[in-house]
């Protein structure tokens, strides 16, 4: 069996790559993920029995020979297949516009046009695949949104001349109108009114950037219109909306940028998200708003490069104390240390904590000073590989909200890399 499959929170270029591809792999099973987008879902509401696809839940993955993975090749933007990854047998195939990505393809199409579906219909034309007046709508759809209506800095000749062949295959342009249509009502207006009022300009690196940081509750559609247009208003080369839903503890991440100078698509990828040169966006649990935006600015003041292993920054060897060293002699040790904390290890040397000196704020009676310093140690230890980037341990520490991670190999403490020692390696990218 051959199936063909995109990423979760599918859009129209996802979809439409999607379909472009059961059009070159006849006989293969397009399987579209549970989760899209509004727009994507109100278009199939009324356009579903048109196209050929499937659930998820329907493959039996014992029988896939053949995986196609369209506009996207990272195993976990995908739905439902994680069982076929690492199998020696199975034939992958990617066609992308990303670059950025882990899976690991027999053959990869991949290059950063403006949209994936591009180069799939150039692929169609050449083959001289015959296309419905329906399919040549829904890939125009997804060519348009990736682009912006071809007006995206990412936008290439060849987008616009796949948007030209498809007009000539009859695309209607009438449906593209009806559901690329963004929804902006009420909410949405004053979410944008508060980020004006709110308004900050920031220069990094010789760039005009503005962090907007708002509480949302529940989920709001068309933020990234909301965004687009904030930045437009403010006028400055990017702009980044930290948008926190309170109940559900998670920051939606948005970024846009009308520079080739400050890629967002790379941006995000580096605090687990993803998208393209001029947009893009990460859902973050449980973090804290000033932290990304520190973590923003300071990426794009150091150029935005992540490459760098732990083993190469990290600080060692790791000063540790044991964990029924005394609070006070602890204190002296980060005193003249000149540090703010250090990993607590037992009398085998593994690791049972870290202690701060926001933990020195639980100590609150004088013989308090003379208790062992288990007693007040951090016991949730963010701990992290030594083969790991930088910037992994930079998200950690996002998540996390902490300042220092044990680096570890072979369950023992071989270093330990802070916030500042990440930011140096950034800030030292910069040119002379």
């Amino acid at each position: 069996m051959v199936i063909i499959t995109t990423h979760k929170g599918s859009d129209f270029d996802a979809l439409a790559s999607l379909i472009a591809a059961s059009v070159l792999y006849p006989g293969a099973k397009a399987v579209l993920p549970t989760s899209i987008n509004a727009n994507l879902k109100a278009f199939l509401s009324i356009h579903k029995d048109l196209f050929d696809f499937y659930s998820p839940r329907d493959i039996t993955l014992e029988h896939v020979k053949t995986l196609v993975v369209v506009d996207t090749h990272s195993w976990n933007r995908l739905e439902g297949v994680e069982k076929l990854r690492g199998r020696q047998d199975l034939e992958i195939i990617v066609w992308d516009h990303h670059s950025e990505g882990d899976i690991k393809a027999d053959l990869q199409n991949i290059r950063e046009t403006g949209a994936t579906v591009t180069m799939l219909v150039k692929e169609i034309e050449k083959q001289r695949k015959l296309i419905t007046p329906i399919q040549a709508t829904l890939f125009l759809m997804g060519l348009y949104e990736d682009t912006g209506n071809l007006t995206f800095p990412s936008t290439l000749a060849e987008d616009a001349y796949a948007a030209g062949f498809l007009l000539d295959r009859k695309a209607d342009l009438h449906i593209l109108s009806t559901f690329l249509r963004q929804a902006y009502g009420k909410k949405q207006k004053d979410i944008l009114f508060h980020m004006i009022q709110k308004a900050e300009r920031k220069e990094v690196s010789g760039f005009s950037i503005s962090v907007s940081k708002v509480n949302i509750d529940g989920r709001i559609q068309n933020l990234a219109m909301v965004l687009q247009m904030y930045r437009e208003i403010v006028n400055v080369d990017a702009a980044f909306g930290i948008f926190k839903d309170v109940e559900r503890n998670r920051c939606m991440v948005i970024g846009r940028s009308k520079i080739d100078e400050i890629n967002i698509g790379l941006l995000m990828r580096s605090i687990g998200g993803g998208g393209h040169p001029g947009a893009g966006s990460a859902l973050l649990k449980a973090a804290n708003p000033d932290t990304i935006e520190e973590m923003l600015i300071e990426l794009i003041a150091g150029n935005q490069h992540s490459s760098v292993m732990l083993s190469d920054i990290m600080s060692y060897p790791v000063v540790s104390v044991d964990e029924n060293t005394m609070v006070e002699e602890v204190a002296m040790i980060l005193r003249d240390m000149g540090c703010t904390g250090v990993p607590v290890v037992d009398k085998d040397e593994h690791i049972v904590g870290v202690v701060s000196r926001r933990d020195f704020k639980k100590v609150r009676k004088a013989n308090h000073m003379q208790s062992p310093i288990k007693a007040f140690m951090s016991r949730k230890v963010v701990t992290i590989s030594h083969d790991k980037s930088a910037i992994e341990a930079a998200k950690l520490m996002i998540k996390h909200d902490i300042g220092r991670i044990p680096v570890m190999k072979d369950d023992k403490i071989i270093g330990i890399i802070t916030r500042s020692d990440a930011m140096m390696y950034f800030y030292d990218l910069l040119p002379d």
